[in-house]
């Protein structure tokens, strides 16, 4: 987004503008397009129709407080969930912290939700229109430079930082350690001897994560959506907006033959590696080395797994399931599968599934070979 364009946007005199755009169902369409530019130049109407989308899809992100912000589309993309931001805030506030830095704060989500826990917040954003967007969601001027440089003296008073280090370029996504803004390196370097976080993707790989420093895998609602390095704490799977906490640990799980309960581990345990922990905890064993599955011949209840009864155990054949749904009216019909080359949607198309009934296989490696389970949900 063009700079000038970003500080109309954010002007009174955008509000008309924003106003007839929000009146239009379909704010992508060419029809909404032709009847904002009857009354407005072409790249303030397209501009006031796109924020209008944005702001509909970041609800699901920030609640009906998306209603007011400003975003860009990979400004969205990146931002922080209201409960995570929130979450990560009060882990500031739980280590008596007052000022924090946010060094890369894009559209200012996460600054957001330190200034709702109390905190000082001086924030720093390298793109000039992003900035502009961040400055008026916040309700402060964000200061737009280089975190690279801007650094050292908005530290040096002894503030807490955070970052979320931009992971795109002019291409995409990236992984290489070179296009992070701020470097990596440099984020994760901040961390040493003053309190801080560096949010990363959930994908993060283990020899980006430095040895020294706490480490939470962040699952919300069900989705993994970060990993965060902490300059102090253990490492551990989060799950929100409950807060539980289960720490990467223990011995590594016994393998086994499938048991008469299932657990499907949150992907926060899985990645994490907090999977053994778990294991431990609830008596369980695992069907093969790397799978992330559960097994155990006692339910237990546990806010990190899904749990479903093993109703029975079948070769992994493509004829047998396919009499198997025609002889059960299978007509909707779930498969999960991991260790396996499956694709479940070409499966379930193979499997011609009809009838009234539903059912939900997972497919997996065990110690007898790959094997098909019917299983059967519990406690939903």
């Amino acid at each position: 987004m063009d700079v000038e364009v970003a500080r109309w946007l954010v002007s009174d005199d955008a509000v008309p503008a924003l106003t007839a755009a929000g009146a239009e169902p379909d704010p992508s369409s060419l029809a909404a397009a032709g009847r904002l530019r009857r009354d407005f130049p072409p790249e303030q109407a397209a501009a006031a129709l796109t924020q209008v989308g944005l702001r509909r899809r970041a609800v699901t992100k920030f609640g009906e407080t998306a209603r007011r912000l400003f975003f860009t589309p990979d400004g969205l993309e990146q931002a922080t969930r209201g409960e995570v931001a929130a979450w990560r805030a009060a882990r500031y506030r739980a280590a008596a912290v007052a000022d924090v830095v946010d060094l890369g704060c894009g559209l200012g989500a996460d600054a957001l939700a330190f200034a709702a826990a109390g905190l000082n917040v001086r924030a720093v954003e390298a793109d000039p229109a992003t900035a502009v967007l961040a400055s008026a969601n916040l309700g402060q001027e964000v200061i737009c430079g280089d975190a690279v440089e801007l650094a050292a003296p908005l530290l040096a008073s002894g503030a807490a930082v955070f970052a979320d280090p931009a992971r795109r370029t002019s291409s995409g996504r990236t992984w290489r350690v070179s296009d992070f803004s701020p470097p990596f390196d440099f984020a994760t370097g901040l961390l040493d001897g003053r309190f801080g976080c560096i949010k990363a993707a959930p994908g993060l790989p283990s020899a980006m994560i430095p040895d020294q420093v706490g480490v939470t895998w962040v699952s919300h609602r069900g989705d993994l959506v970060e990993t965060s390095l902490w300059s102090t704490g253990e490492r551990a799977a989060v799950l929100l907006p409950s807060g539980e906490e289960l720490a990467v640990g223990g011995d590594r799980a016994p393998i086994g033959e499938p048991g008469r309960y299932l657990y499907e581990p949150d992907p926060a345990v899985i990645r994490s590696g907090a999977i053994n922990a778990l294991a431990a905890h609830l008596g369980a064993w695992r069907p093969a080395d790397g799978i992330g599955y559960l097994f155990s011949d006692e339910l237990r209840e546990t806010p990190f797994a899904r749990a479903f009864s093993v109703a029975e155990v079948l070769a992994y054949d493509e004829r047998a399931l396919r009499a198997f749904v025609r002889e059960h009216g299978v007509g909707v019909l779930e498969i999960k599968c991991r260790g396996v080359d499956v694709d479940p949607a070409a499966l379930r198309r193979r499997l011609k599934p009809s009838g009234p009934a539903s059912a939900t296989l997972v497919i997996t490696p065990t110690p007898s070979g790959v094997r098909t389970l019917v299983v059967a949900r519990l406690g939903e």
